[in-house]
């Protein structure tokens, strides 16, 4: 009787289980796959960057190098700043960038004056560099947990959807008590049954990372969703962040001139102090004052810990003042969570592994969806507007997505390179091409979308290479002279995914091809005896 009672409580967890992680799945999945689809591209963000500016021919440089030509033009373009925000390039950025905020009237009533405009120069000469303009690849960072709506609503709408995947993940692996075992099953041509198997395929070969990915996306945002034992403690989230992360030294300059100290000296000696660890930012405060400042900031691309370590210098003398405090328990777990989410600590080969395993949550996600509506696809069963408006919404974010991420990339190389705005129109062709596609596929019957949609999805990305060679002179066929194995690695890429997409119309075209299975007709039954008749009469 107890065991009957037990499974009667298990079969009743697995069902509740399976109807939070069906409707929070649902809610969320199309926002999630979009996440899902821009952060992967997101691990090949500074890569992408480089490829939309195809100008840039700089070769690598050290970090002292880099500081030396980088203060060196500030002081002969405007020495009398307030600050100076440098950021070196590595081993995957080859630009030195610049932010520069003017100082002010400390007399004047007037607002604080504006920062800058971004200065990139060539690390080796320190002059200007001229390339398009463009957002690059940071365009699908921020997407990926903005979605493109004003601050702070997009982050708020991306954490709402992270807790619904982390509740649909946890749901999950309750509900499928065959979980491990139905990922060595993979039916195909089976309907129903080959979407969960390819669900389950998905959700099993990446588990750890999808779980690990979800949570650590929500907890690096925690203090913006949950402000409230910040805000009990310190009149200001600034003294937070203050006692948290280390005072910020901000001090007002002497207003006693004084040059500044050599900068290549002081990244040296932060090197040293890291023990060869690779100085990424440069922050100087009141240059070519008595009190000027220079803190140097450690790169995250050599350690787990994304929150970078730093070290202070007087400006005046390049001595030593302080060193960023030793992190407590918790500020120094929240920094290797946004280190394991961001993944820069990461070489080439880990970087691919965490690309292909952000395709297979993405792969998920769009299964899961696609399973909701073949449960509910049976013969002769009655649509409704439900089942009519998720079909639609699977279509937009699966199949048209792809088109207006390649669109974007497509839109770099059309859009004339010295047009003013250039770069917010190649956002625009995302949108619009996205947008425009689901629109059009909304008039299209559902089988013929899914084909038409996913093929001109691979149309789009299998023209980026072609397009590529006959805008630029770093094509193919240059880029296998010059082993150029970005350019050369981006076009493979977009060749891979291109074909991907076209199986995906071909096997669309295929289902609608599949002829529609009668219902098998039950052979006739024999006579009856009379000896039967009475038995059924009898029991009537």
């Amino acid at each position: 009787m107890s065991k009957t009672k037990e499974t009667d409580g298990a079969r009743g967890l697995r069902q509740s289980m399976a109807w939070i992680h069906t409707w929070l799945g649902l809610l969320a999945g199309w926002i999630l796959f979009a996440m899902f689809l821009t952060g992967t591209a997101s691990y090949f963000r500074p890569e992408i960057t480089r490829w939309m500016q195809p100008e840039l021919r700089l070769a690598p440089v050290t970090p002292r190098q880099a500081a030396e030509s980088a203060v060196a033009h500030m002081q002969a373009t405007s020495p009398d700043d307030e600050q100076w925000y440098i950021y070196l390039p590595d081993d995957r950025t080859v630009e030195t960038r610049i932010f520069a905020i003017a100082r002010s009237n400390p007399d004047a009533k007037s607002p604080p004056a504006p920062r800058r405009p971004e200065i990139r120069l060539n690390p080796t000469s320190g002059e200007p560099v001229t390339a398009r303009e463009t957002r690059g690849g940071e365009h699908f960072y921020r997407f990926h947990f903005q979605l493109q709506l004003p601050h702070p609503w997009g982050r708020w709408l991306a954490g709402l959807c992270a807790i619904f995947m982390l509740t649909a993940i946890i749901s999950g692996v309750i509900t499928h008590k065959r979980f491990f075992a139905d990922f060595f099953m993979l039916r195909w041509n089976k309907g129903q049954r080959s979407w969960l198997d390819a669900h389950n395929a998905s959700a099993v070969l990446a588990l750890p990372f999808h779980a690990m990915i979800t949570y650590t996306g929500l907890i690096t945002l925690v203090a913006m969703y949950m402000p409230w034992p910040a805000v009990a403690n310190y009149a200001k989230p600034a003294g937070f962040y203050a006692e948290a992360y280390g005072r910020d030294g901000n001090d007002p300059a002497s207003g006693r001139a004084v040059p500044l100290a050599p900068i290549g000296p002081i990244v040296d000696a932060a090197a040293r102090e890291w023990q060869g660890g690779r100085p990424r930012t440069i922050i100087i405060r009141n240059p070519n004052d008595a009190a000027a400042t220079v803190t140097i900031l450690r790169s995250s691309a050599d350690q787990l810990n994304a929150r970078a370590a730093s070290f202070t210098y007087s400006g005046a003398t390049g001595r030593k003042l302080s060193a960023s405090p030793a992190p407590g328990a918790a500020i120094a777990t929240a920094g290797v969570m946004l280190g394991l989410h961001l993944g820069n600590f990461v070489g080439p080969a880990l970087r691919w592994t965490y690309f292909l395993l952000g395709l297979t949550g993405a792969a998920m996600v769009g299964t899961g969806l696609l399973l909701w509506t073949a449960k509910r696809c049976k013969p002769g069963a009655k649509p409704f507007l439900g089942f009519a408006l998720v079909e639609r919404l699977n279509i937009s974010a699966i199949a048209c997505l792809p088109a207006g991420m390649a669109a974007f990339l497509l839109a770099n190389r059309l859009i004339p390179a010295d047009l003013p705005g250039r770069e917010a129109l190649e956002v625009k062709a995302m949108y619009w091409t996205w947008l425009g596609l689901a629109a059009l596929m909304m008039l299209r019957p559902v089988r013929r979308a899914w084909s038409e949609a996913l093929a001109l999805s691979a149309a789009v990305f299998l023209s980026l290479p072609l397009v590529n060679m006959a805008t630029t002179d770093r094509g193919l066929l240059a880029s296998l002279r010059s082993g150029d194995t970005l350019f050369l690695s981006f076009d493979a890429a977009m060749a891979a995914i291109g074909g991907l997409l076209a199986f995906g119309a071909w096997r669309a075209t295929q289902i609608k091809a599949m002829p529609v299975r009668k219902r098998r007709e039950a052979p006739p039954s024999p006579p009856l005896l009379a000896s039967d008749v009475r038995e059924v009469v009898d029991v009537a």
